[in-house]
């Protein structure tokens, strides 16, 4: 018996049906069935559950001999469903990956409730995600599983069957089965949330509901809306039918009320000619349901009294309402925006300060990165400069206490910009800031360029999109220092912005923490992890792909850990780009740290890194520990993006070009060799020259005290002793026989 059914009716979907059933069937939680019910749809349909059917047991193929709409298809696919809980998927949306999984682990913390409810987030054609504006009904806070009446808002969610799990054995012990019709999901939705004895929540997407450009139901202009009238019938004959459901009727009467004034008014839906009978039937359901003393609402009094023209008046005057609070909202902002602006003006016409210093990076304002440890030299070395760090409101909490917060497109943030003789950033201030004479602004940048960037990414379209060469040169003619951490960078740094500024070639300050840290912090950090004592933790971090939309693993993660053995944990950590995770299924000894705002705390935690493209691999090799290269898609990338040099020829250590080759090679114990050691000690030599815990002061007394400034002698790599990894001292842990091809000969090609 599995733990899920997963019904999916097909109908004339034969182009998102594969999508949707992949979605389905590559969820990390496999404990599922999937019976796809092909409602003798006209088109591949049915082949394509076929083919299906044949890769996979899971899937249950179905075949109606005739079609029957999507409720009955549904309920045939109930009867075969198996699993403890049911689910509905729509033939053309799609699960979101993790999805069964987060939904498993709160069905166990919730006490197996008789109904989950989670969230959805509409995806349209243009690529747009927008989640369900009504979300905030699915709080997880306060006790669960609940009943309807301790969280009625649940009944102003959309009105749809597949954004819950439906235990099964509830569903056949009350006889729930869907009507035919348009709209059947009515009369399943409300039964159902006003039958549970327990219900549950799930603060989670976990469908996409697919807005198509064409062709959706709801979509088309039809007399099948007027299915909508049968459907409420079925509703209030379902409360008359549970006379201790009454107390539901006013606000069930609501949300009919609601639901056949928005069919009216949505565009396209009713024919030409049928609003006055669609109205008169709305006004006679308006009589039949009503409840004394119901609220009401402009909407109502459409239904109630059928005033067609009445309505359509009172909707231009509220259109009419509308736009004009929205034009003297624009108008409020215009001027705030004129003002500022003249503000700006009148500060760029006064004197510098010549003691301030401004400070921010391009993730949202957050203190790190190489900002963050100029910030901190500035106050240590130079307490006379004050110091500000420009963050939205949400990411002020990071900032330093001594350390002045700057809001973006403030007046103050304005004055900062326009008076501060210091201004230091990782990307780019934007285009109306004026740089003054007098003003000194230092580029950090944001690591080691191994990917192209700048001018190299000319003929390189997926990677530039819609860059503006124009708009970068110029942004870079305001620099007056660049940072960088060795001859690669430097060389890089001014070949691809050609410009006119001085490149400091001290260090990365970001990576100075590496040298000051001592083995009771990396003790404190794999504490807050979770990471257990006696474990190898290996840290998984690949960059951004240019050609994909979100962060896709390049590694079954699940399969790579149990191969590795139970000494080992696999930390996972997504591009800061793309906003979300890897993984989902986080926990024990797979743990995602994507949103941890250190990025070098989560290295120190490591005991081994395993990266591609990332200049991650150059701040880690600061530490000496050994670092695998697993570069599986290496030609897509080098067409889409390109490098700046072949990683591949100067490794910092084991290099796979598959998941078979990086399991070997942590199975054979080249991950931590002497072959890997003398490869990153190289790297180190030609990449960490500088980065010996005192990049950032060279850097700030370069900048405050100038040419003349007497600065700190760099310590060589070798002379160097970075904070020891926990796991020093582990002899490589040997695994059970691991497919790899080519064997142990091929291991010692790779390095």
């Amino acid at each position: 018996m599995p733990r899920f059914s997963v019904i999916v009716p097909a109908y004339k979907v034969q182009a998102y049906l594969e999508e949707c059933l992949i979605s389905v069937l590559d969820q990390s939680y496999p404990d599922l069935e999937v019976i796809a019910v092909d409602d003798w749809s006209p088109d591949a349909c049915g082949a394509v559950i076929d083919e299906f059917a044949a890769r996979d047991p899971r899937v249950r193929p179905l075949h109606l001999p005739e079609n029957v709409g999507l409720g009955r298809a549904r309920n045939a696919g109930l009867e075969q469903a198996r699993g403890d809980y049911v689910l509905f998927l729509d033939g053309d949306d799609t699960l979101t990956p993790d999805a069964l999984q987060d939904i498993a682990d709160r069905l166990k913390e919730t006490s197996e409730p008789d109904v989950l409810v989670f969230d959805y987030a509409r995806t349209y054609w243009t690529g747009r995600t927008v989640r369900n504006r009504l979300s905030g009904v699915l709080s997880e806070q306060g006790p669960a599983p609940f009943r309807l009446d301790d969280r009625p808002g649940l009944l102003s969610l959309l009105m749809v069957v597949w954004n819950k799990a439906y235990r099964r054995e509830f569903v056949e012990r009350e006889g729930f089965t869907f009507p035919p019709g348009y709209y059947e999901d009515t009369p399943w939705t409300f039964p159902v949330l006003l039958t549970a004895e327990t219900i549950a929540t799930l603060d989670r997407v976990c469908v996409h509901y697919r807005q198509r450009r064409q062709g959706s139901i709801l979509g088309s202009t039809s007399r099948r809306h007027f299915d909508v009238f049968d459907q409420y019938d079925r509703v209030f004959a379902h409360l008359d039918a549970h006379p201790e459901l009454a107390r539901w009727r006013p606000a069930l009467f609501s949300r009919m009320v609601d639901h056949l004034a928005t069919v009216f008014v949505r565009r396209g839906r009713l024919p030409r000619g049928s609003h006055g009978e669609f109205l008169r039937l709305a006004r006679d359901h308006h009589r039949r349901h009503r409840v004394p003393g119901a609220p009401l609402r402009p909407r109502h009094l459409l239904v109630r009294f059928g005033a067609h023209r009445t309505f359509r008046l009172l909707s231009l005057a509220s259109r009419l309402t509308r736009g004009t609070r929205r034009l003297a909202a624009a108008a409020a902002r215009r001027s705030a925006a004129v003002a500022l602006r003249a503000h700006y003006r009148l500060q760029l016409c006064l004197p510098l300060r010549a003691d301030r210093a401004v400070f921010t990076t391009e993730t949202g304002g957050r203190y790190g990165c190489n900002p963050a440890a100029l910030e901190s030299a500035f106050r240590r070395l130079f307490p006379r400069i004050r110091t500000a760090w420009i963050a939205g409101p949400e990411h002020h909490h990071t900032i330093p206490a001594a350390t002045r917060r700057l809001r973006p497109g403030s007046a103050a943030y304005w004055t900062a910009l326009a008076r501060s003789r210091y201004l230091v950033h990782n990307a780019d201030f934007g285009p109306r800031l004026v740089k003054r004479r007098g003003q000194i602004l230092v580029q950090t940048r944001q690591g080691t360029p191994l990917k192209r960037m700048g001018l190299d990414l000319q003929d390189r379209p997926a990677a530039a999109r819609d860059t503006d060469v124009t708009r970068m040169l110029r942004t870079a003619d305001t620099w007056d220092y660049v940072v960088s951490g060795n001859r690669h960078s430097t060389l890089v740094w001014e070949r691809v912005f050609p410009s006119r500024f001085t490149t400091l070639e001290y260090g990365l300050p970001r990576n100075d923490v590496f040298a000051r840290s001592t083995s009771a912090d990396v003790t404190r950090l794999r504490e807050t992890f979770g990471i257990p004592a006696d474990a190898v933790a290996v840290l998984y971090a690949p960059t951004c792909r240019d050609y994909r939309r979100g962060p896709r693993p390049g590694l079954d993660l699940e399969r790579f850990l149990s191969r590795l053995g139970p000494r080992f944990v696999l930390l996972t950590r997504a591009h800061p780009s793309y906003g979300e995770p890897l993984t989902r299924a986080t926990g024990g000894r797979l743990i995602d740290v994507s949103d941890h705002p250190s990025v070098e705390s989560v290295c120190l935690a490591a005991d081994a890194l395993v990266t591609d493209f990332s200049s991650l691999m150059v701040d880690y090799a600061n530490l000496d520990r050994p670092i695998v290269v697993y570069a599986d898609d290496w030609e897509a990338y080098e067409a889409t993006r390109g490098t700046c040099f072949d990683v591949r020829a100067f490794p910092p250590g084991a290099v796979a070009r598959s998941e078979d080759e990086l399991i070997d090679i942590f199975a054979t114990g080249h991950w931590c060799g002497s072959r890997s050691t003398r490869l990153r000690a190289a790297f180190r030599e030609r990449f960490c020259l500088y980065d010996d815990g005192r990049a950032a002061e060279r850097i700030v007394r370069r900048v405050v005290l100038g040419e003349n400034a007497e600065l700190p002698s760099v310590v060589p790599p070798e002379g160097r002793h970075p904070v020891p990894s926990a796991a020093t001292g582990l002899p490589a842990v040997p695994l059970a026989a691991v497919p790899a091809p080519g064997g142990p000969a091929r291991v010692a090609d790779r390095l």
